[in-house]
């Protein structure tokens, strides 16, 4: 799923950045622009499954572009802003936005509301997402972590991609050079051993939670859930 982030202040546009591609969103989160028409042909490009726009920006008005956004594009947007008022909330959805967020935000709440809207937009799709099943052990992408009944334990990014890939691939070997490319697509060169060390921690993690022996090993082939 794509989302596409307006916001002019930079550190918050990288916090928010940070965040989604935690949960593996891919996001497009471009520098500020100059003029409704700048920020409007972007989004076009992107194409987006959802915007994540600010009400106050340079010159502009966040209204104004959800205005624009819902005459030409039929995507979800969500407002992310520090007015508070509830005037302003009630413009923001007469204006056409699917949810209305103040800062200063809690994470796990936004990604929470965003797979909300999106699953709104989307249907199980968006469900699927962002939460996998199988014989009875739990992966939440939006909480980054794994669970086993009453128990849970925390996620790394990378350990978090790992079982997203072979949750979504169940009963089916997924070989080990497919993994490393989904890892670590924009790098050169990986230490092949770097993939083993993964999933070693991760079936240590597993058992914490007490399950093991649920990632299988087949030489030649990979593994798989």
């Amino acid at each position: 799923m794509r989302i596409t982030i307006i916001e002019d202040e930079a550190l918050i546009r990288e916090e928010l950045k940070i965040l989604l591609e935690n949960a593996l969103y891919q996001v497009s989160a471009p520098d500020i622009f100059t003029s409704v028409t700048h920020i409007t042909r972007q989004i076009l490009e992107d194409a987006p499954d959802l915007v994540l726009l600010d009400v106050n920006l340079p010159g502009l008005s966040g209204f104004d572009i959800c205005t624009w956004i819902r005459q030409h594009m039929d995507v979800p947007i969500i407002f992310l802003t520090s007015r508070t008022s509830p005037m302003d909330e009630l413009s923001g959805l007469l204006k056409g936005g699917d949810d209305y967020i103040t800062k200063p935000y809690q994470a796990p709440v936004l990604l929470a509301r965003i797979a909300t809207v999106l699953k709104r937009a989307r249907g199980l799709e968006a469900a699927e997402s962002t939460l996998f099943t199988r014989d009875g052990v739990s992966l939440d992408i939006a909480r980054c972590c794994l669970s086993f009944r009453d128990r849970n334990v925390d996620l790394t990014k990378n350990e978090m991609k790992i079982l997203h890939m072979l949750f979504r691939h169940p009963k089916t070997f997924v070989p080990r050079m497919d993994l490393i490319e989904y890892l670590w697509e924009n790098h050169i060169f990986i230490d092949d051993n770097t993939l083993s060390v993964h999933i070693a921690k991760l079936r240590e993690k597993l058992k914490s939670i007490g399950v093991e022996n649920f990632i299988e090993t087949k030489r030649g082939m990979g593994y798989r859930v």
